[in-house]
């Protein structure tokens, strides 16, 4: 028996049960792509799959809707796979395991993919149904949007006629999205020299963080585990002289690192010494973060000695220096909207190999030159320690537009279904509506969805109820536009 048997809406539950069991993180989206291109061929639909998996469906209007405007329903196939340290899932070769728990859906041990899983499922549900009344519908589903947008900004829109389009990637019933942030990933590069160092190993670990979402809860004050380790590691420099193998941090750029380590050689004689710096730094950063962290955990761990390859004493500063020094966090709020972040970067991957150590950043802004002055400011402190900068997956903000019909529409079904008015706002994370309105003039775009709470995190939960008001809204909208 399905997990969400006899859930409703029951067609779109039994979609995300379908979606939650084919492996679906970033860069792996072909098998969920090809499920829907099936999906395509079982229900007569025309369909376009491109090279790099993004898939549009088409479907005619219903009786009575064939000349009305085409409509385009769009989410991404792809998820954020994060799991926790006891988790043992292989996301590239299992589904997901589901809990139903007081009204809410999650996953056992890993993220749920709400985000944006659910979006498929409304819209699979929809070309499903023969008794849903809508315009013709172009059903856009992009891939690696949470690793920069690539799908979306790599998709021919030429085949495309929609002038409307209802983005369903936002986890907060009852808000409609009309603005976002643009952004761009860069990659810090570090070259390291390494030397043999003779001492005791040992793992240095932050762990126990909230994490999050870096473009929703950028502005929480949360922790980031790898500027965190950063300072840990320049306090016991100061205290000793050790041996730094390696560091890492973080599995996503878009997600605040919930846990980070170094591995380092200390001299037998100078663990006591390196003990207390840990459990200085356990209380300072407990009490720093007891609100927004309170699992925070400072720990380290001992192994045998001998003989180790680790970075020179040059490249260990300027690994340390790179750390502690470079950016982090909400750079700017807007100057009108006190509420609303306006520029920020988080340094979500941190990892070492044999040839350099890597610090890879999600930089968000809705002003292009503060986003282009945060690349200059990364690669302005690299230059000095020799390192480099590059940059991918840039995509632009998504601009209100003051004069929009679909809006307006959605807001007074909105009031008529709730009782209330919607908050309309702008958001400091990218969708990926301002890419379409980057290539498809006069485009008119909201972005809405059901509630869904610590996405990208082993904590993300779907509202039951939120997505079934939130289907009879959708299925509302679509009635209105004929």
């Amino acid at each position: 028996m399905a997990v969400l048997e006899g859930i409703k809406p029951e067609p779109v539950f039994r979609y995300f049960e379908e979606i939650c069991a084919i492996p679906h993180g970033s860069g792996d989206t072909k098998r969920i792509s090809d499920y829907c291109v099936n999906f395509a061929k079982e229900h007569g639909l025309r369909y376009i799959q491109d090279s790099l998996n993004n898939v549009i469906l088409f479907q005619d209007g219903t009786p009575g809707y064939e000349e009305a405007p085409p409509v385009m329903l769009q989410g991404h196939l792809d998820m954020v796979c994060e799991k926790t340290p006891e988790c043992q899932i292989d996301f590239e070769k299992e589904g997901l395991s589901l809990l139903v728990r007081d009204g809410m859906i999650s996953a056992d041990g890993t993220t749920l993919g709400g985000d944006d899983g659910i979006a498929i499922a409304y819209a699979l549900a929809i070309l499903a149904a023969e008794d849903i009344p809508h315009p013709p519908l172009e059903v856009v589903f992009t891939v690696d949007e949470e690793t920069g947008m690539y799908g979306a900004a790599h998709l021919d829109c030429s085949p495309l006629k929609s002038k409307l389009v209802l983005n369903i990637d936002s986890e907060e019933e009852g808000t409609l999205l009309t603005g976002c942030a643009g952004g761009v990933n860069a990659c810090c590069h570090l070259p390291v020299q390494y030397e043999e160092t003779e001492g005791a190993a040992a793992v240095l670990q932050i762990s126990g963080l909230t994490g999050g979402h870096s473009g929703v809860e950028i502005d929480k004050g949360r922790a980031n585990a790898c500027q965190l380790l950063g300072r840990v590691l320049y306090a016991l420099g100061e205290t000793i002289s050790y041996g730094l193998y390696s560091v890492s941090g973080g599995q996503k750029g878009n997600a605040i690192p919930r846990e980070a380590a170094a591995e380092l050689i200390i001299k037998k004689e100078e663990i006591s010494a390196v003990k207390t710096v840990v459990e200085t730094y356990q209380k300072i950063f407990q009490a720093e973060y007891r609100v927004t962290d309170p699992e925070l955990s400072v720990t380290l761990s001992e192994g045998g000695e001998g003989k180790s390859r680790t970075m020179d004493g040059r490249s260990r500063k300027y690994a340390v220096a790179a750390l502690t020094g470079l950016p982090g966090g909400v750079q700017r709020r807007n100057a009108d909207l006190k509420d609303l972040v306006q520029t920020s970067l988080n340094l979500g991957i941190l990892g070492t190999t044999q040839e350099e150590v890597t610090f890879e950043f999600t930089i968000r802004s809705s002003l292009e030159t503060e986003k282009e002055e945060v690349v200059k400011r990364l690669a302005a402190l690299m230059d000095v320690l020799g390192g480099s900068v590059e940059t991918s997956g840039d995509y632009p903000a998504w601009e209100y537009r003051r004069d929009s019909k679909l809006r307006s529409l959605m807001a007074e079904v909105f009031y008529e279904q709730y009782g209330r008015k919607p908050r309309i706002e702008t958001i400091h994370a990218g969708l990926e509506c301002g890419l379409f309105a980057g290539k498809i003039p006069e485009l008119d775009c909201v972005s809405f969805g059901p509630d869904i709470t610590d996405i990208h995190t082993t904590a993300e939960c779907m509202d039951i109820a939120s997505v079934q008001r939130t289907w009879e809204y959708l299925l509302e909208v679509l009635k209105r536009l004929k």
